[in-house]
């Protein structure tokens, strides 16, 4: 049976998102139901509302759907807006959704996967989507317990849902149902392989630096003195080349110079990258995600061409993972503050993305983080990074 795969990408109030959806869908599909679907909400749009009003447009399929930071398609980017993945084809899709994912994280990774299969006879390949609530605080933790409950020879993409840069809550959905302090977890079983591809576009300036006081995502002192410090420090010949000096940056401009320097954390030859967000009067660095106290990082640096080329290099993994199958089309999970790096760029980046996959159709949300892990990898949780999901034709 040959994929198809629907995208759209769409403004206006909940009910009228939800119909021009629906719309789409069937239009580019031909009628034909999709088996699985995802839906991506601004705040503009209720997550919940937009996923009950949709659930029942789409037949049988499985709708699976997040708050987003960012909306985009192959035809551009957008915010305030909805967007929708849908695939038809032969595949056979589970999911569950629990909550609790802050008070109760092994309990409500186990609740998640309760009814989740591990084997499907005639579909051999299995792939399992994440999508989680960042605010609980524990993505990384999550995303390795749920890695544990599936077992080693599934591969992981997903993301972190987003509130638009408010902080204040975020969703994920499943069906009729919306919740915060949620995880959503979707196996995906077909007949051939699906490929995940993940790549970010840092690399390292600085030598190793170990935390010595960490709480959390806050780290209060790197080699025994305040973050900031360090920071400051280890990024000012950087950063004097492009005329900023980290002493005299402006209150509105910070957050521009830590997303230019974040920090890298080894993982074999490569680095997963932990974006700082925020500093405290008393030089301390607030991160996207925990950063263990004893652990050693890298400072790194990106320019935006990079991120282009990682967006690319992302495509061709998840392409070389399809055993030389083309691709119908790819879900997208990148992060705002690729975002924020690139500007009126991004949409260079996601058009990247298309053109390495063949052109195809893609969709997928501004993230809170990302999550990547191959069968066998503990590589999971990620920031400033870009992960594609590709299916086969």
């Amino acid at each position: 049976m040959t994929t198809k795969v629907a995208t759209a990408l769409v403004s206006g109030t909940t009910k009228d998102a939800a119909e021009a959806l629906a719309t789409h869908v069937k239009a580019q599909l031909g009628g034909e139901p999709p088996a699985f679907a995802m839906v991506f909400a601004s705040t503009q749009q209720s997550l919940a509302e937009l996923m009950a009003n949709l659930n029942g447009r789409l037949g049988p399929a499985t709708l699976l759907g997040a708050s987003t930071a960012g909306e985009f398609t192959e035809a551009g980017d957008a915010k305030g807006s909805a967007a929708i993945f849908a695939v038809a084809g032969d595949f056979r899709v589970f999911a569950g959704i629990a909550t609790g994912l802050k008070g109760d994280l092994e309990g409500a990774v186990q609740r998640a996967a309760r009814d989740l299969p591990m084997t499907l006879e005639g579909y051999p390949h299995r792939t399992a989507i994440i999508l989680l609530d960042p605010l609980a605080g524990n993505g990384e933790e999550a995303t390795l317990l749920v890695a544990a409950a599936l077992g080693g020879d599934v591969r992981l993409a997903g993301g972190a849902a987003g509130d638009d840069l408010q902080m204040k809550a975020t969703f994920v959905g499943l069906g009729e149902t919306a919740k915060s302090d949620a995880l959503v977890l979707a196996v995906l079983f077909s007949k051939a392989p699906l490929g995940v591809g993940v790549c970010h576009g840092h690399v390292p300036i600085s030598e190793g630096l170990r935390v010595t006081r960490a709480e959390g995502n806050v780290v209060h002192e790197i080699e025994g003195r305040p973050a900031w410090d360090v920071w400051a420090e280890r990024t000012r010949a950087s950063a004097a080349k492009r005329g900023v000096d980290p002493a005299k940056l402006a209150a509105a401009d910070l957050g521009g110079y830590l997303l230019r320097y974040e920090a890298g954390l080894a993982t074999g030859n490569a680095y997963k990258i932990r974006a700082p967000l925020s500093r405290s009067p008393d030089g301390s660095l607030g991160f996207a995600c925990g950063i263990p106290q004893g652990s050693v990082i890298r400072i790194t640096e990106s320019e935006p061409s990079r991120q282009i080329d990682s967006a690319r290099q992302a495509a061709r993994n998840a392409l070389a993972q399809t055993n030389g199958q083309k691709s119908a089309g790819a879900i997208v999970f990148d992060c705002i503050c690729r975002n924020l790096i690139l500007g009126d760029d991004f949409k260079r980046a996601v058009q990247s993305i298309s053109e390495e996959l063949g052109g195809v159709k893609i969709a997928g949300f501004e993230t809170y983080g990302e999550i990547a892990l191959d069968a066998g990898d503990m590589s999971g949780f990620h920031n400033t990074t870009t992960v594609v999901l590709s299916f086969p034709e």
